[in-house]
């Protein structure tokens, strides 16, 4: 059966996270037939393609994180007559990967958009994790600088989605440390590693547990997944006020305190808020 032309515009293709035979016969084509195809890496695109046993006709063109703005003009003028495939070393396009300002740009300009589907470390990891993981989220790589990465996790505290994201080997130890931290030494989550490869690996635990094991040292990429906290139990607002009330009395700012609950059980802050000043007032008259 004869494969349809590719049509005029630019294609999204995914590519192999690791294993050959992931690769999918739409991929091959894109590959083999393309006028122009833009990659991250112009020799891992060779080599992709000659693992793949496909002659590569068309013209290849560098598109990576420092030079894809520049791009975008010209790969446009190439996609109003012909085929631009958008490939990157592994995975899909723009998911933490180069080829959103040319997709954007595209938009704009009413040209014509499609995807060849196929692998990403994304749902990959997360249907790997053993975690609840019906809604999540994805924040592409966790923030290198320690302080940035501590403000991102606070970010996840009450967090109801399971949340996905990446790590460099030589991080991963001390991101899990620092979300232990934050999050707590029982919150679940699951690490990733070389999804689909030969030394696949996937670690599931509580995020003390997994700080520890990553002490040792991984190696590969590296996809993590944290479980969120689930949906807020049902209390009625005298209760939170008791447990706002607590943690005040304990030394916490009470701003702090109402904002993280009436997030955490749906309510109403200036109620929260309010209601605790009536209560400590209340506790003070009986003094």
């Amino acid at each position: 059966m004869e494969s349809t032309p590719l049509p005029t515009g630019i294609i999204l293709a995914a590519t192999p996270l690791g294993n050959i035979g992931d690769a999918t016969p739409r991929l091959r084509q894109a590959l083999a037939d393309a006028d122009y195809i833009a990659a991250e890496d112009t020799r891992r695109t060779r080599q992709l393609a000659a693992a793949l046993g496909v002659e590569i006709r068309g013209q290849i063109v560098s598109n990576f994180d420092h030079n894809e703005q520049a791009r975008v003009t010209q790969l446009l003028e190439y996609a109003r007559t012909g085929t631009v495939v958008v490939v990157t070393d592994a995975g899909m396009p723009i998911v933490s990967d180069p080829g959103f300002p040319l997709i954007a740009a595209a938009h704009d300009h009413n040209i014509p958009v499609t995807c060849f589907p196929g692998p990403s470390a994304v749902p990959v990891a997360l249907a790997l994790s053993g975690l609840h993981v019906g809604k999540f989220a994805f924040d592409g790589f966790a923030p290198r600088k320690p302080g940035a990465r501590k403000a991102w996790l606070e970010t996840l505290r009450t967090e109801q989605r399971a949340v996905c994201f990446f790590e460099s080997p030589h991080r991963i130890a001390e991101t899990l440390a620092d979300a232990a931290a934050v999050l707590g030494d029982q919150r679940r989550a699951a690490v990733a590693r070389e999804l689909t490869k030969t030394y696949e690996e996937v670690k599931r635990g509580t995020l003390a547990e997994l700080a520890q094991w990553a002490a040792e040292g991984l190696r590969g990429e590296i996809s993590v997944v944290i479980e969120g906290v689930g949906e807020p139990e049902s209390v009625d607002l005298a209760g939170v006020i008791t447990q706002a009330l607590d943690r005040v009395e304990a030394g916490e700012r009470l701003k702090s305190v109402c904002a993280e609950l009436a997030s955490v059980y749906n309510v109403s802050k200036k109620e929260l808020y309010d209601g605790v000043l009536a209560a400590r007032a209340k506790v003070n008259n009986h003094e």
